[in-house]
């Protein structure tokens, strides 16, 4: 490609020698200097030529010596490549001599190993062979044997066989019936000697005052003049009361002293520390006492807190949900069959603890099913159900033990307690429930009668607070005036009284008060 190269470009250098030489002889016209430009233009070509044969000389010249060095490369390569295959072959071939000597030593091995296996098979065919010869001796040796044992007995094997078994059946039977009869006594004894012993010291353990609580509170007056305040100018003031907490006054001939009614205990307790701020401060007006109520209904839900927080403490059980330790403190306010709630779980839970240390099983998950297995009753003023499934659905809210949440659930029989510690709960439950005072089936009652009247006025659209006073006989309903206007106050009122007249059984009648008030509240600045 190089030579070919140079020679195209000296042909095109002659030929743009050429052209130029003949285009200036051309322009200047002279005739005397043309025959001057030619001899100088054969002469330039004649160089040309003997230039361009120098470099083809050379260019073939170049060209033989490289071919010659490329010849010299691809021998030094090939003898290369010979010597290398010469000497993996001859690596393969000692290889495959290796191999092939193991695979000599291990024919030679099997064959050895097989002449041994024939040797033992023909020694264990001769041991075979002989021990049935012995075991062909023993049979009729055994059988000569029973054939005198039934010429003498009298019995054929069979006959034998069945008689002894028929014997041993029944001795066996009989001894069954005596030792079952008396292992079930024996059990009987000890299961009643160890429940009386571990009830007994349970109970002796845990003592508690059995107090019942009343449905109404009394609230000391300095003097008999600040009843009248009380009351206020034509009642403003102990209506605001009685509607803002949902409790009845009753202001009677008793010296200094006002009673508060109310089957709810937490709405009784906000109302007697609001009457008791506003006698303490003095100033008693409508205004006034709403923002007493407001810090009331504060200090009580503080309350309800630190009563949690000491149950848990007195109980030593740790690691409750902040929201369970609420609930807990909501049943300081709540009794069951004339029994502060808070008081008798706090009473299973040690009852629990007790039995369980004497059982041997873990006191502490014991004593937290103890206190927790009454929890739903803190919600069956909010929530429609029975305190068992109440309970049960709020233990699983907040992640509690399965073994809790399955004692919790079975402490009244409404599933088959399956743990140790779901019976424990049930007994220690029937303990404290067992102590003088701790029953009432009419003040129960009366309880559910009145929420059960709260909780059909708050069915109704429009009802924002329901509250029912005077021991049931009327119940008062603040609704949002902007959903129920004084027309619809008739209808609702009317429907509410159909429904408590089909749903509900009372003795006298009920009064159904509907209040609607419209309040506008700006500030100036």
């Amino acid at each position: 490609m190089n030579l070919i190269a140079a020679i195209v470009l000296i042909i095109a250098a002659l030929a743009v020698g050429v052209f130029i030489g003949y285009s200036m002889f051309y322009k200047k016209g002279v005739e005397a200097g043309v025959e001057q430009r030619k001899k100088d233009a054969e002469g330039m070509l004649g160089s040309a030529e003997q230039q361009a044969a120098r470099i083809l000389e050379d260019a073939e010249k170049d060209a033989e010596n490289k071919k010659k060095s490329a010849l010299i490369e691809a021998k030094d390569e090939i003898h290369k490549l010979r010597s290398e295959a010469e000497k993996e072959i001859k690596d393969r071939r000692a290889e495959l001599s290796r191999q092939e000597r193991r695979i000599q030593q291990k024919e030679e091995n099997l064959d050895k190993k097989t002449d041994n296996l024939e040797k033992k098979e023909e020694t264990l065919s001769q041991k075979l062979k002989a021990a049935d010869e012995k075991l062909k001796e023993a049979e009729s040796i055994k059988k000569s044997q029973l054939d005198i044992l039934e010429r003498i007995s009298e019995f054929t094997k069979e006959q034998a066989k069945e008689y002894i078994i028929s014997k041993l059946e029944d001795d066996l039977v009989h001894e069954k019936s005596v030792k079952i009869a008396a292992y079930e006594q024996q059990l009987k004894d000890e299961c009643n000697e160890k429940a009386r012993s571990l009830i007994s010291l349970a109970i002796a353990k845990v003592a508690a005052d059995q107090v019942s609580e009343a449905a109404v509170s009394v609230v000391p007056l300095p003097n008999d003049e600040m009843k009248g305040r009380i009351i206020g100018r034509e009642g403003r003031n102990i209506r605001a009361l009685e509607t803002l907490t949902g409790v009845d006054l009753i202001i009677d001939d008793t010296p200094e002293a006002i009673t508060l009614s109310c089957f709810d205990q937490i709405r009784r307790e906000v109302a007697r520390i609001a009457l008791e701020k506003l006698i303490a401060d003095g100033r008693i007006h409508p205004a006034r006492i709403e923002e007493m109520v407001d810090k009331a209904r504060r200090e009580v839900e503080y309350r309800i807190k630190q009563e949690g927080e000491r149950a848990v403490i007195e109980t030593n059980v740790h690691g409750i949900n902040h929201e369970l330790i609420k609930l807990l403190g909501r049943l300081r306010f709540r009794t069951s069959y004339r029994q502060n709630v808070l008081d008798h779980s706090i009473e299973v839970a040690k009852l629990c603890g007790v039995m369980a240390s004497e059982l041997g099983v873990d006191a502490n998950l014991a004593r937290r099913a103890g206190l927790l297995h009454d929890i739903g009753k803190a919600l069956t003023s909010e929530i429609e159900g029975s305190h068992v499934q109440i309970g049960v659905d709020v233990c699983k809210k907040y992640n509690e033990n399965p073994v809790i949440i399955h004692a919790v659930e079975a402490h009244h029989n409404d599933v088959e307690p399956k743990t140790v510690i779901a019976c424990i709960v049930q007994a220690a439950d029937a303990i404290s429930a067992a102590r003088p005072g701790a029953r009432s089936e009419n003040y129960e009652s009366y309880i559910k009668r009145l929420q059960k009247l709260e909780e059909i006025c708050t069915s109704y659209d429009g009802v924002e607070k329901c509250y029912a006073v005077q021991a049931g006989r009327e119940v008062r309903i603040m609704v949002m005036p902007e959903i129920v206007n004084d027309e619809k106050m008739v209808i609702v009122a009317r429907q509410i009284a159909q429904q408590i007249e089909s749903e509900m059984d009372y003795p006298g009648q009920i009064k159904v008060n509907i209040i609607r008030e419209s309040r506008v509240t700006d500030y100036a600045k």
